[in-house]
């Protein structure tokens, strides 16, 4: 029996059932024949979003760049391709990508699909980059989204959870390629928070701060930032209390950087900077849990202070905890849907049964900052809770019935989540 896992192997697919089409007449036949289907990308999501009882496609045959179009500074891809992968199409012309995930070996479908971000005051979510998608839903038939022919349903199916479809194509966003440097500051006091959270998150393109709950400080500050000739770079040796790392640093205590992006204000290209991981890396397994909630942006130093009271049954299980933030957007099912957000991630060691003590104890310090777990990590959030935080849940719901009316691409995670049945 072919029994397959996600990337960090804490969670087993319930099918061996796989179907890998190369072209999108092999998916239209697919999903003609198929009674009921779940799509993967390259399988980095947590929990069962993706998972089906009877069949699973993957798209990662279909993953090459289709076209550039200059004049409109967009590009189209297949689904299936990893960022890395682009990236390096973008940059050998001169492009680049708005934002990018910390790590470059996801997906663009599955990334998108699932509101995945990357960090900065002005930076939205991967998916805001999104001006067409082609989906072949549940007739087989291939319907094309986009901002002109209906920006409105656009926003509603590029978080799409998998639910519309099997999404084919996308065409992205893309802007002129850019420099940028990485620094690393060490020992960040959660004090200065309280008054300098936005100057803090502003000081750099890309701002994230790493903590493992020991105590209350920032182990370590990265800042990813946009080089530009008419703009001298002009942080110090000292950042908020913070002081420069003078070696490469991993986010994680003990760990080699090696496998991460470099640092010490080495200027590199935009896709060697962005991510915390090299692209040329490729981890085989992840061996970790990740959980993330997301929340107004004008919560963060509350929500801080209320997850570091209970940090001593945290830590013991935590590699790290990375607070981004994440600009506003309109998509419908995006945790960021008209707030700019800050996000706070945590990557567990791979304790399930411990870890799933904690979340509730988490989920409940930040009720009340309205946090939304990440739609592809882990979560103890009730449906209703969640779907109480979505005012256009109802709209995404007639969405999926309209283009799915009889659940073909449906699965338990959204029959519990988006359609609050199954529990």
């Amino acid at each position: 029996m072919d029994v397959k896992r996600n990337w960090a192997g804490n969670f087993q697919y319930s099918t061996t059932h796989w179907h890998e089409p190369e072209s999108v007449e092999e998916v239209q036949e697919l999903v003609s024949k198929l009674k009921k289907l779940r799509v993967v990308g390259t399988r980095h999501s947590f929990n069962s979003i993706a998972d089906s009882n009877e069949n699973i496609v993957s798209l990662q045959k279909l993953n090459k760049v289709l076209a550039i179009n200059h004049e409109k500074k967009t590009v189209t891809v297949e689904a299936g391709i990893k960022y890395g992968d682009l990236c390096h199409a973008l940059q050998q012309q001169g492009y680049a990508l708005h934002n990018l995930a910390s790590l470059p070996h996801i997906s663009v479908a599955g990334a998108c699909a699932t509101a995945t971000h990357g960090s900065g005051n002005s930076n939205q979510n991967l998916a805001a980059a999104v001006r067409a998608m082609e989906v072949v839903t549940a007739d087989g038939n291939l319907v094309t989204f986009s901002k002109e022919k209906s920006e409105e349903e656009l926003q509603g199916a590029v978080v799409g959870l998998g639910g519309l479809g099997v999404v084919t194509k996308l065409t992205l966003d893309i802007q002129p390629s850019f420099q940028m440097r990485q620094d690393v500051y060490e020992n960040l006091p959660l004090a200065p928070l309280e008054h300098h959270f936005d100057a803090i998150f502003s000081s750099a393109y890309s701002v994230s701060l790493f903590t493992d709950w020991q105590d209350g400080t920032f182990n370590q500050v990265w800042l990813k930032s946009k080089l530009t000739e008419d703009q001298p770079f002009s942080l110090g040796e000292d950042f908020y209390g913070a002081k420069r790392a003078k070696e490469h640093r991993h986010p994680v205590a003990g760990v080699g950087a090696e496998n991460c992006t470099a640092q010490l204000g080495k200027p590199g290209n935009w896709l060697d900077r962005m991510p915390h991981f090299r692209m040329e890396f490729t981890p085989s397994k992840g061996q970790e849990l990740q959980s993330e909630y997301i929340m107004p942006r004008e919560y963060t130093y509350d929500a801080l202070c209320a997850i570091n009271e209970i940090r001593e049954h945290i830590a013991p299980l935590l590699f790290t905890s990375e607070v981004r933030t994440i600009a506003q957007d309109e998509l419908w099912l995006s945790p960021s849907y008209k707030q700019d957000s800050v996000a706070i991630h945590f990557t567990w060691k791979d304790q399930w049964d411990d870890v799933k003590k904690v979340l509730p104890l988490i989920e409940t310090q930040l009720e009340p900052f309205q946090a939304k777990p990440h739609w592809g990590k882990v979560f103890t959030t009730s449906p209703v809770k969640i779907q109480a935080h979505y005012e256009k849940m109802p709209a995404f719901q007639q969405l999926l019935q309209k283009y799915d009316p009889n659940g073909k691409f449906r699965n338990h995670f959204l029959d519990q989540y988006i359609f609050n049945e199954g529990k």
